[in-house]
This record gives structure tokens, sequence and C-alpha cells, in this order.
């Protein structure tokens, strides 16, 4: 059996920007959701059985007390930002199991989801639908992260393979090299190749020595990377914290509600309000052939 962990966030924000807008007779932009929705069905018809989606309910979360520049929406447009609501009720009426997250990240649930999935040996494998590099930290063992628009998986070897160390030190690297997605800058002079060639060789931030003479790999720049790290060192830590999921995000504690069997009632009036009665047509369709 394999559990799909979709990155509602991240879909939403796809079609937005890949489909043209689309505004219902009341002035409601619709046209990302429809998206989002016809691409959930394509991946039941495709057939996937259990899958679950995250949301970011609100842009803030946590880590804003931690980190003044963490991202908080305020940048985003308004026409995105109106749909939100708009695709948790939608895909909760589709019949899907979505988690829409508060205090915690979209990011936070799928990998809570990921760590409760595998845990079940009813499950054969877990892919987690997201091309977030943060997901990445997860990987291994039956979990494996799938960029669904690229067609891309990777396992704990495509993890090495594409950032240069292990899922385990994906925080690490993060911290090291920041992330503008999230609005942490990493250590100054920190690049993705410097980073990565210290964390293979020395596993994680604290184990790296603060003293370049002593390192035994050959790293550009060495004396000045120490030095800053040294004095950054802290703030190197707290941005692996702030790039860190937290794997206990209320996600619940069973796979069996990811189970899809169909849309509610409310489906078929909810897909004529954004303009897309053919989604409930599919689903209907696609829920009878499974009865």
């Amino acid at each position: 059996m394999d559990v799909h962990l979709v990155d509602g966030t991240y879909e939403l924000f796809r079609y937005f920007f890949a489909l043209p807008s689309h505004e219902t007779a009341d002035g409601r932009e619709v046209g990302a959701v429809r998206g989002v929705l016809g691409s959930m069905l394509m991946l039941l018809e495709g057939g996937a059985t259990h899958v679950g989606v995250a949301t970011d309910h609100v842009i803030e979360s946590f880590r804003n007390d931690l980190w003044a520049g963490y991202k908080d929406g305020s940048a985003m447009e308004p026409a995105i930002m109106s749909q939100f609501g708009l695709l948790e009720e939608s895909l909760e009426a589709m019949g899907l199991v979505v988690w829409p997250m508060v205090e915690f990240e979209a990011d936070d649930a799928m990998g809570a989801a990921a760590v409760m999935a595998a845990a079940d040996e009813r499950v054969t494998r877990v892919l987690v639908c997201t091309p977030d590099k943060d997901l990445g930290q997860v990987v291994g063992g039956k979990i494996v992260q799938f960029d669904r628009r690229k067609r891309v998986e990777l396992d704990t070897d495509g993890v090495i393979e594409k950032f240069g160390v292990p899922p385990e030190a994906i925080a690490d690297y993060l911290a090291l090299v920041g992330d503008s997605a999230d609005g942490f800058p990493g250590l100054s002079g920190w690049g993705a190749k410097s980073s990565s060639t210290l964390l293979a060789r020395y596993g994680h931030i604290e184990d790296i020595p603060l003293d370049s003479s002593t390192w035994d790999i050959a790293v550009r720049g060495g004396a000045k990377l120490a030095a800053t790290l040294a004095a950054d060192y802290d703030l190197a830590l707290l941005f692996r914290r702030i790039a860190t999921l937290e794997t206990h995000a209320p996600v619940g504690e069973s796979i069996d509600p990811l189970l899809w069997t169909g849309p509610t009632p409310g489906f078929a009036a909810l897909c004529e309000s954004i303009d897309g009665p053919e989604l409930s047509v599919r689903a209907n369709r696609l829920a009878e052939r499974r009865r």
C-alpha cells in the first residue's frame, strides 16, 4: 500500500502561476483552486488510495517568533491569499483528509504524517509529494520525496546525489546555506559546495571543528569559513532549528482516514460554484469504479 502526502500550499502556488485567472460571477478568484482539485483527481485516477493534503491555514508559524525575517505572507498577492480557505473547503468536500496548519507549517504536517505512515506495517511506500528541499530530511526507508511536476523521485541516495549530504544533515545544510524562500540567510560565505563537503565529512554543525587547521579535507577559504562559523555559531544552530521539521505536528495516529472513498454530497454544489462541474463528474465516476 502506498500513501501519498501532498503539499497543498505548493500546489496552490503552482496552479496560481500556471493557469489563467478565473473569476466566478460573484467576483471570487478560483483558478488555482480548480487547478489543485483537478490535480488531486489526476492523482486518484492514477491509482492513489490513501491521500493526505497539508496546507498553511495561516502563513505565520512558531518560526516567526524565532527569526524576525521568516516568511510571513506579507508579500503574497491577495488573489492567491484569498484562495487558501476555499482550497481547504474544496479538498474536504472532495473527500480528502486536509491538515490545515496554524502553529506549525504544511511541511511539518507532511513530515509528521510521513513518519506516522511509515510506522504502519501495511504501508509499502510513503510518497511525500513536494519539491520543497526541507522534506528531504524525512526521506529514508519507506519514505521517498516525489516531485509530481517533474516526475522525479528521491530516496536516500537521491538526496545525497542532489544535496551532497544524507537526509539527516539536510537541516544542517539549510542552516549554513540559507533558504531564501523561507527568509533566513544562512552564514556568510557558506555556499552549497563548502557546506555539503564539510557536512558529508563531519555530519552536523556541532561536529565541524572551529579551527580549520584541524580539518582533514581541503575546502577553499577554510580559515574564513571556520571564523564565520565560530562567530555565528549560535545563529547557525538557530537556523537549523528553524529548518528542522516538527514531526509531532497534529496529523492523527492512523492512515485509515486517508483512504479516499469518494466525494461528499456537497462536492457537486461546490464545483458548480467555482464553475467546475466536470470535477464533480470525474470524482463520482472514479468513486463508482472503486465500489
